[in-house]
């Protein structure tokens, strides 16, 4: 089996990445402080076609040398934007009709595995801080919270391994639901 070269892999141009119609999700981050974890974060958005990323609180923005080293030029070719106030940003989308959920260990959250997405719902995902998580009054205003199941003796995962476990898990189950 030989590795193929980049140049063989058909991927989009900025341009027609711009272009292209996207995935039905958004990207929340609240209060992330990685700026590696910001820029994987952008990748994963790349790489499934995401919507757009909303950058909140604390989280830092591009251009960042720091969130360029991971994200591989991504921040060009992604929709983002800053909004300081994470609820904020949450009350005004579900108010536009998009589904917010936390990605987070809640009493009530449904696990990953479980859930299935609805044919053309858009989904707003929130990913929290490295500590202390998704913001409590963001779960609160959130529709519905989704937990990734785990079996071994840590409690969480990394945000950016999170985002691309939750993204890849949903983008399949909308293609799935649309083809």
């Amino acid at each position: 089996m030989r590795k193929l070269k980049n140049s063989e892999l058909d991927r989009l141009n900025v341009d027609e990445f711009k272009s292209a119609e996207k995935t039905k999700l958004i990207i929340i981050l609240d209060n992330i402080r990685s700026l590696n974890n910001i820029g994987s974060v952008f990748r994963t958005s790349d790489a499934f076609l995401i919507e757009k990323v909303y950058l909140c609180g604390i989280t830092a923005t591009p251009p960042h040398n720091d969130i360029r080293k991971t994200a591989l030029g991504s921040t060009e070719s992604v929709a983002w934007e800053y909004v300081e106030n994470t609820l904020e940003l949450v009350e005004t989308l579900k108010a536009e009709g998009t589904t917010i959920i936390s990605i987070e260990q809640a009493e009530r959250a449904i696990m990953l595995n479980d859930f299935q997405p609805e044919s053309k719902q858009t989904y707003a995902l929130v990913f929290g801080n490295e500590v202390k998580g998704v913001a409590q009054d963001v779960v609160d205003a959130s529709n519905l919270v989704i937990e990734i199941p785990q079996f071994g003796t840590k409690h969480s995962l990394n945000i950016s391994v999170s985002c691309g476990v939750v993204v890849w898990d949903m983008f399949s189950k909308m293609n799935a639901i649309n083809s």
